[in-house]
């Protein structure tokens, strides 16, 4: 049996991937600062809380991290820990940076300093693009981050380039565009959207306060993006990828097909805020996954219009 390690499980793309690793005959055990107080929602909703084997570390913490790694000695080892909003990033710099760059470090130091013969897998973000103008971001599109996020997120990119290049580590990066599900928290917008829609139609009478609605996004469905994450450690050689559907839409499109499923008018009942404009924003952000196409045979199934359906279903459900 193959023993996996996912830091971050309590996240959406922990839980769902703790799922398939589970599916697929895996031992998995999950890392969080404190898993004794960490509620783990997310593995209770998906029924798979009592399957895992949960740890307590500290990312930031060399010491924490090469005790769990020896005490375990995985097979793979997941990173989809750290900071993990855009917004929040510009209010908490020093966190941002430390829990994704520093972090990241730490994991592939511990792999390199044991010698053990794991496979890494790093969650990079289509924010280290920055705008993808002209034509969509593969891998060989050059950075521009915009955000404290992304320039953590690139610097943990080329941490593991670095380390696999150097020092021979299987470790990989996924440059994963924006990928949604009923796990989302609602700091991130597409749940914002979502649950305020459902509040409306059920008789409320606030107002969804939202910024700049004129950006596109690349958005996916979470399920098929850890499945991307899960192939590429089964490859003969590490690679990074870029997982993404091919196709953009500008958020007040995600908006209006949202209201639509509850039955209401998005312009009856949405207001732009000033004080939700970020300092700097991405205005079009799309990728190309053809090397996931073709190397990883993977490609995205659901869309836009599925996603916010599914989406709105489980508040219905």
């Amino acid at each position: 049996m193959k023993r996996a390690m996912i830091c971050g499980i309590s996240g959406q793309d922990g839980a769902y991937l703790a799922k398939l690793l589970l599916n697929e005959g895996y031992e998995v055990i999950g890392t969080s600062r404190d898993a004794q107080m960490s509620s783990f929602h997310n593995l209770e909703r998906l029924g798979i809380r009592h399957q895992i084997t949960l740890e307590s570390m500290a990312l930031n913490d060399f010491r924490s991290v090469l005790q769990a790694i020896t005490r375990y000695c995985p097979d793979e080892i997941y990173n989809l820990a750290g900071q993990s909003s855009v917004g929040l990033s510009f209010d908490q710099p020093v966190e941002t940076l430390e829990s994704i760059s520093f972090g990241t470090l730490n994991l592939i130091e511990a792999i390199r300093f044991t010698a053990m013969p794991i496979k890494f897998y790093n969650a990079c973000s289509s924010e280290c693009f920055g705008n993808s103008v002209n034509e969509p971001a593969d891998e060989t599109t050059p950075f521009r981050p915009r955000s404290p996020y992304a320039v953590a997120k690139a610097a943990a990119f080329w941490e593991v380039s670095n380390y696999r290049e150097a020092y021979g580590l299987f470790a990989c990066s996924g440059i994963l565009f924006n990928h949604e599900s009923p796990l989302r928290p609602e700091r991130f917008v597409t749940q914002k959207i979502v649950s305020a829609a459902y509040r409306i139609s059920a008789g409320s009478s606030e107002k969804l306060h939202l910024g700049n609605m004129s950006i596109q996004r690349d958005w996916g469905w979470a399920p098929e993006y850890v499945m991307a994450m899960y192939l590429m450690l089964q490859q003969e050689q590490p690679d990074d990828y870029v997982i993404a559907t091919g196709e953009t839409h500008k958020l007040q499109d995600f908006v209006a097909e949202t209201f639509a499923c509850f039955h209401l008018d998005w312009s009856e009942h949405v207001v732009i805020s000033q004080a939700l404009m970020r300092p700097t924003d991405i205005m079009i952000s799309k990728g190309n996954p053809q090397k996931a196409i073709q190397k990883l045979n993977w490609q995205a199934e659901y869309r836009l219009k599925d996603i916010v359906q599914m989406m709105a279903l489980a508040y219905r459900a």
